[in-house]
């Protein structure tokens, strides 16, 4: 083999083993590249789940946010072992509530309540802080920096970590104002109230009614037999027919009263507005009622008045007020007087009855004396609805009602009706 052909050998041999190792190289190269995408296709993957739960992470953000902004909450928490509160978040009406900075004392959160519940609130956050209990569930009242008013607010705590041994280590609140709900609680029980003493009430009621029917019915009925028997002198038929009269009176009074009650509890009728003389008006109303002041010996008069005044209202509805004061006044008074007048106020005028009567104890006076079944004295005739009567009327024209009274020197019943 001569020297050419040597070299061509070597050469080829050389050849062959660059080939080789372009191919072995070739294939770590791709081995290395497979890796390489099998590894950033791997960290795609984790950077995807890691967007993913971003997401969901800030989505859940929001949403929490969102409840609390519309439940109006504060998140707070504590730090057991250095005892101080700091709010994460609040989102409650907070003009009139103590701001307190973060990282502030424990203590701090508690002076701002009213004396009653500060000690209560700071045994039971001490008992939580102690790990004796779990949960805390409190409502408290706290003072505004603004007007030094009462706000209500509620609080729920639970403890959040442990340390190795189980003591506390942080706990989490919640706070709200609770203003609205302490209001309806309020109303309701003042509503609840009032139902059971409306019931007591339609209960004594019905059963006065009953009183108060039957003898006057009795009176007629038995009174008439009498009179049908026919063995009377002129004057005991007199007597029985003033006495049948008088019985008859009563029990058309009675239901006058039970149907004007009823009728202003379905809405009653529209008003009349009439322009009339109020001088003209008290004098109908003394002239009407002179003959029962006369049997009782009483003086029954106007108050002078130097100039007419004529108002525009409901005649009948007013005329229906100042007759339930005068038949009351009658009624409770055994001697003396009754007058009536009125006098002019800004913007109404002042229409009152006024006596020499008994008087009315104290505790009846006021609003009381105008609630529905009322009666000073249970022993009295009368169902005591004529009062309760005359305040709604005097609603109806716009007005109110009210009285003054000392026992044993008489009484004064008033309604205000608007006037130009």
């Amino acid at each position: 083999m001569n020297t050419v052909e040597l070299l061509f050998l070597l050469t080829l041999a050389d050849l062959m083993q660059l080939d080789i190792l372009f191919w072995v190289l070739s294939l770590v190269l791709v081995a290395l590249l497979t890796l390489h995408l099998l590894w950033q296709r791997r960290q795609h993957k984790n950077l995807v789940a890691e967007l993913a739960m971003l997401e969901t992470v800030e989505r859940r953000t929001i949403e929490y946010d969102l409840v609390l902004k519309a439940m109006k909450l504060a998140i707070w928490h504590i730090d057991v072992k250095k005892r101080t509160i700091t709010y994460d978040s609040d989102y409650r009406d907070v003009l009139d509530i103590p701001t307190i900075p973060p990282g502030a004392d424990v203590e701090l959160f508690c002076n701002i309540l009213v004396a009653e519940d500060k000690e209560r609130i700071k045994a039971r956050m001490k008992d939580l802080m102690e790990g004796r209990v779990d949960l805390v569930h409190e409502q408290y009242r706290a003072l505004s920096p603004l007007d030094n008013s009462i706000t209500w607010g509620e609080t729920h705590a639970v403890i959040d970590r442990r340390d190795a041994e189980g003591h506390p280590l942080t706990i989490v609140g919640t706070s709200m104002r609770i203003d609205k709900q302490k209001e309806i609680e309020a109303a309701l029980i003042d509503a609840r109230n009032k139902a059971e003493e409306s019931d007591r009430l339609k209960t004594a009621f019905l059963a006065n009614i009953s009183h108060e029917v039957r003898t006057p019915l009795n009176a007629i009925v038995g009174f008439s037999e009498v009179l049908a028997a026919g063995q009377l002198s002129a004057e005991e038929c007199t007597q029985l027919h003033g006495l049948i009269r008088q019985n008859n009176v009563r029990l058309l009074h009675l239901f006058e009263d039970m149907v004007n009650m009823s009728r202003l509890d379905a809405g009653g009728e529209s008003l009349t507005m009439t322009c009339f003389n109020i001088n003209n008006l008290l004098q109908e109303l003394v002239k009407k009622y002179a003959p029962e002041a006369a049997e009782k010996n009483l003086s029954l008069e106007t108050s002078h008045q130097g100039e007419d005044v004529e108002l525009r209202t409901d005649r009948n509805c007013l005329t229906q007020i100042l007759s339930h004061y005068i038949d009351n006044a009658l009624k409770f008074t055994d001697k003396g007087c009754v007058s009536v007048g009125f006098n002019l106020q800004i913007g109404n005028v002042r229409l009152w009855v006024r006596d020499t009567g008994r008087g009315i104890e104290p505790e009846f006076c006021g609003d009381k004396i105008f609630e529905r079944f009322v009666k000073v004295d249970e022993f009295e005739q009368g169902t005591g609805l004529g009062l309760s009567i005359c305040r709604s009327l005097a609603l109806k024209l716009g007005g109110k009602v009210g009285m003054e009274s000392e026992v044993g020197h008489g009484s004064l019943f008033w309604v205000d009706v608007p006037y130009k």
